[in-house]
């Protein structure tokens, strides 16, 4: 609608009306009515008590800037719409492995219960306490679904509350960057939206310092965001930005030798263009990769589980049958 000449605040209305979710609607609405008084659209959006992500409103502030604000959105939607999709795929990718291994906790926990119940019911017969820890009818279940779940429900939030912090990002992404599957992924995935990012500022003629700030910040990565003022300061000294961006050691060899030929020949932006779309291809196939593998793995332990309570019950029936004889 903006590039087809249409008066913002009417344009900012009728994108919000199409809108499933009414809090957009009403954060919109907020938005024109702050530009009517005069705010630009940077601020209007800021002021909505952090709805929007930080990315959206660095680019839109760049877009103001520029005077390039269709072509801004036109590539936030784009980009979010993607990201979108990446964790639709994910998330079905992911669901089946998780639902074994929750399947998993519940069988264990069941015969936990039942094999208590079996015991308590049968005077002078111990209960048979299948894992070995102590864990039996009743009580033994509820610590073992506690145990399960609480660690699990322990470590989702106590990530989510680190990572709601740059420090905690700064501190925990370069251990997760080091474990093998998971740390590919996450490098392929940020060195994509930085390539982005940095294409698009600089499409968009922004100078050189908030635009590789804005970049880092895109990634939302922590181990890259830490290396923005490293990486700025090479470039202020007079360092070629692959010089700069090698220094961090986060990018691979490929990469920096596509953006040293990219700046012998004044193309950077175009050529990170390109190379954001081939390393969001690349995260993708090592997710896909990551969650085969992941599934792999839980169906081991619950075939390895299944195999050692039969061998379990095996010997304690010929343990039976010997103390007979």
């Amino acid at each position: 609608m903006l590039t087809a000449g249409v008066e913002i605040r009417k344009a900012l209305k009728t994108a919000s009306s199409n809108s499933r979710d009414s809090r957009l609607t009403e954060s919109v609405k907020a938005v024109a009515v702050q530009v009517n008084k005069g705010d630009d659209l940077t601020h209007a959006f800021r002021s909505q008590e952090g709805r929007y992500p930080p990315l959206f409103l660095d680019l839109l502030n760049v877009g103001e800037l520029t005077g390039s604000v269709p072509e801004i959105f036109d590539a936030l939607a784009e980009f979010y719409e993607a990201s979108t999709k990446r964790m639709q795929e994910f998330r079905s990718q992911i669901a089946w492995p998780v639902m074994q291994l929750v399947a998993a906790v519940l069988i264990i926990g069941l015969l936990i219960f039942i094999l208590g119940i079996i015991g308590e019911s049968s005077p002078g017969q111990e209960p048979n306490d299948i894992l070995g820890l102590g864990l039996i009818g009743t009580s033994g279940a509820v610590k073992w679904f506690t145990m399960c779940f609480g660690s699990a429900g322990m470590v989702w939030v106590g990530y989510i509350f680190v990572t709601r912090s740059t420090a905690g990002r700064e501190a925990l992404h370069p251990f997760l960057m080091t474990l093998p599957g998971i740390g590919y992924c996450m490098r392929s995935f940020a060195i994509a939206r930085f390539s982005w990012c940095f294409a698009l500022t600089q499409q968009a003629g922004m100078s050189i310092q908030p635009s590789l700030e804005a970049s880092m910040k895109a990634t939302a990565n922590g181990a890259f965001i830490a290396s923005t003022d490293n990486v700025w300061m090479q470039v202020r000294e007079g360092e070629t930005l692959t010089d700069a961006l090698k220094s961090t050691r986060l990018f691979p060899v490929e990469y920096l030798h596509m953006v040293d030929t990219a700046e012998q020949s004044g193309t950077v932006p175009e050529t990170l263009h390109r190379m954001s779309h081939t390393f969001d291809e690349d995260a993708h196939r090592a997710m896909t990769w990551m969650t085969s593998i992941l599934a792999r793995v839980i169906w081991g332990m619950v075939a390895a589980f299944i195999i050692f309570i039969v061998i379990k019950f095996v010997m304690q029936y010929v343990a039976m049958l010997n103390s007979f004889m």
